[in-house]
């Protein structure tokens, strides 16, 4: 009897451990997302810059999207652990610069990065603590420079026209893996390079093959307005 009842608690022990576990890595991936501001602010609907002023002329973050394998993703994973700026305060400077927005009306990237914890980072804080979110994407910006491998390339923000095949290659020549690219069109309804998917370990620091892609197409030649 006492036997039993040693084996059925090891049993309860496991399955908390099992059921732990599986919240803490309910995800299977991240997709690291940086968009161009040109292509942003050249449609119909343009675009607002920070009350910081005029971002620079290269890719920005968006965000860092907990996925999984078939496609789908969560969002929204904890009411209760809130957007704090008080807890990043010593990020905000670097977020600014590589992490700002183009959202009308002006403002300073508060609201943006808010939407991007409260919608995104909430589904890995078994991971990533709110610093360490915010820290993991400037990192991973830092260290993939996604506008020096295209201009290394010879492709350049310059209006010109591109192959969407080149501009794939050059990425995945420079890093190791395969990016997925997403088009948006302009205020003529011309096709351009609009933002770049990089798949990242569930760590937030190591990139990976990316298990699946999302859904969308670009035209076979697309344009890299300036900015």
């Amino acid at each position: 009897m006492e036997k039993a009842s040693v084996t059925l608690t090891i049993k309860f022990l496991l399955l908390q451990y099992l059921f732990a576990f599986s919240i803490a890595q309910d995800f299977d991936f991240f997709y690291f997302v940086q968009q161009w501001p040109g292509s942003y602010c050249d449609t119909k609907k343009s675009c607002c810059y920070p009350t910081t002023g005029k971002p620079a002329a290269d890719f920005g973050i968006h965000g860092l999207w907990p996925n999984y394998k078939d496609g789908t993703y969560p969002s929204n994973c904890d009411p209760n652990n809130s957007y704090d700026e008080s807890k990043i305060s010593d990020l905000i400077s670097r977020m600014q610069q590589d992490w700002a927005t183009l959202a009308c009306p002006s403002n300073s990237g508060s609201t943006f990065w808010s939407h991007e914890w409260d919608k995104h980072g909430t589904c890995s804080e078994s991971n990533l603590d709110q610093h360490a979110y915010f820290k993991a994407a400037l990192s991973l910006k830092s260290k993939f420079d996604l506008l020096q491998i295209l201009q290394s390339a010879g492709i350049n923000p310059d209006g010109g026209s591109y192959s969407l095949s080149d501009i794939k290659s050059a990425i995945s020549n420079a890093i190791g893996y395969a990016p997925w690219i997403e088009c948006n069109s302009d205020a003529d309804g011309s096709k351009q390079l609009y933002q770049i998917y990089l798949c990242v370990d569930t760590s937030g620091s190591n990139l990976i093959a990316c298990p699946t892609f999302p859904h969308g197409k670009c035209a076979p030649t697309i344009q890299f307005p300036s900015f």
